[in-house]
């Protein structure tokens, strides 16, 4: 009971300054406990009765019309993380996740596929930022809406009613993500390597801010990736595919090792490196050992690092995937009903604060959150 509620009021101290009159700090405070509470479900009229406001009203104005910078929340959202969770041989990790909604009015939405929720379906697409300790600590620091180009960039009367400001400009989700890992960089964020799937891996323009930047990387790229250049092959049949380069392995060229442990324990895999015809890039591919599937990654390797490091960065993808199973169930990440830009933003921000939050928790060994929020309750 004291840890929780100690850090509870340390957090709540921290960042309340950021609003000057008491109301809209006391609805901070309130949407924050409500994110961290047992709810099924955590919208503005569950997180109102639970903190006891007879209706949704004060809680909507908090996220909709009080002026507030939602972009500074971020940043100390990550300077808050990093104090507790900062290191040099940390990951970041990107990775976009869907949010299933109804109709047409909320920001960016539109019918597009979402890996998370495995289809085509009406949604919006939030891509993220993450960091990953070597620790096991894992925090989301970083977030973007993604906005279609034809359905909502270039159509001013729906920008409008969703409040998207006229400086927003479309931006692939690649750019989206040099423009997080600019603003990390920015902070003094200290990371050894960035680490993300095929959409991201097969991106030349992402690919090349980061070798601009000295950053290195593990990325997914598609089986019909031409080691030489980098990039996808319309020859699939060429001899430096990395599909065929594979099919000509020996037994001697694999390795076993784990990359981590999941739900059902250590995620084993066979693993093989392989020089590309750049310095400093390589190629590990990695074989199932149950059914033999194959995935592959391109490695800007410079530091010069052996296969076990290659492989504990690409096993440390999982975490952002643990982070937003996390963060959906335990702070409501996709609970929200608000349908304007900056909306969006801030539930998302205050989500990640609450995530924050439980994660300085847990790395200290307290309690885990539903026995701390019942034993601080009573």
């Amino acid at each position: 009971m004291d840890a929780w509620k100690s850090e509870f009021e340390r957090v709540c101290a921290r960042f309340e300054g950021r609003w000057v009159r008491p109301e809209p700090r006391e609805h901070f405070r309130q949407y924050l406990r409500g994110l961290l509470a047992p709810l099924a479900r955590k919208n503005s009229w569950t997180i109102s009765e639970f903190t006891g406001e007879r209706r949704p009203t004060a809680v909507q104005r908090f996220i909709n019309l009080t002026p507030w910078d939602a972009d500074g929340l971020r940043d100390e959202v990550r300077s808050y993380a990093i104090e507790h969770f900062a290191d040099e041989r940390a990951v970041l990790i990107a990775d976009p996740t869907g949010f299933a909604k109804k109709g047409t009015k909320s920001a960016g939405v539109q019918r597009q596929y979402s890996g998370t929720l495995g289809r085509i379906d009406n949604c919006q697409i939030g891509v993220f930022l993450a960091y990953a300790n070597t620790a096991g600590d894992r925090v989301l620091i970083d977030r973007e809406l993604y906005l279609p180009e034809k359905s909502w960039c270039a159509e001013p009367d729906r920008r409008a009613e969703a409040h998207v400001p006229e400086q927003v400009t479309f931006a692939t989700r690649p750019q989206q993500v040099a423009a997080m890992i600019t603003r990390t960089l920015a902070a003094g964020v200290p990371f050894a390597w960035f680490a993300a799937d095929e959409e991201f891996g097969q991106n030349p323009g992402l690919r090349s801010y980061l070798e601009a930047a000295q950053i290195a990387y593990c990325m997914a790229v598609p089986k019909t990736t031409d080691t030489t250049t980098g990039n996808v092959s319309t020859a699939a049949a060429g001899p430096a595919v990395v599909q065929n380069i594979a099919a000509r392995l020996k037994p001697h060229d694999w390795q076993r090792r784990s990359c981590g442990i999941g739900a059902k324990g250590f995620r084993v895999y066979d693993w093989a490196l392989i020089e590309s015809g750049t310095p400093g890039h390589q190629y590990v591919f990695r074989r199932n050992i149950t059914d033999g599937e194959l995935a592959y990654f391109h490695c800007h390797n410079l530091r010069g690092d052996g296969l076990s490091e290659l492989v504990r960065v690409i096993g440390s993808r999982w975490p952002i995937e643990e982070c937003f199973e996390a963060a959906k169930q335990e702070a409501g990440l996709d609970q929200y009903q608000f349908r304007l830009y900056h909306a969006w933003y801030r539930h998302i921000t205050m989500a990640m604060l609450a995530m924050t939050f439980l994660a300085v928790l847990r790395s200290a060994g307290k309690k885990g959150i539903h026995d701390l929020w019942t034993t601080a309750s009573t």
